[in-house]
């Protein structure tokens, strides 16, 4: 986790909010932030900890609730996340790379006119 330091202790807390929920929304709650830290690639610390916060959220209100598991991911907990995650949007690592292939394939399809 980067970003400020106010942000780390935000992050610090949501994981121990996670940590704290009954079985099995914790091991649920956990192993989605553990995919979002891997596929968000988030770059902008204050969506990132907005994610993770409003997670803690759902998964806590699920427990309160009794919501099981299944209802929440579906039948499919790769695109629960996925989309889960689109809803931040925000700045993530590939972009720089997506502009950087954008810009490389222009400036070579302007070297193959020659």
């Amino acid at each position: 986790m980067t970003g400020s330091l106010e942000q780390k202790k935000q992050y610090r807390q949501t994981k121990a909010r996670l940590e704290a929920l009954p079985e099995p929304y914790r091991t649920a709650a956990n192993a989605c932030q553990r995919y979002f830290m891997y596929y968000g690639g988030i770059t902008d610390g204050e969506t990132l900890v907005q994610m993770f916060v409003d997670l803690a959220d759902l998964w806590e209100r699920a427990a309160v609730d009794g919501t099981p598991v299944a209802d929440i991911v579906g039948d499919d907990p790769v695109e629960f996340a996925e989309e889960f995650a689109k809803a931040y949007g925000g700045a993530q690592w590939i972009d720089k790379e997506r502009a950087r292939l954008v810009k490389d394939i222009e400036q070579a399809k302007r070297g193959d006119r020659k």
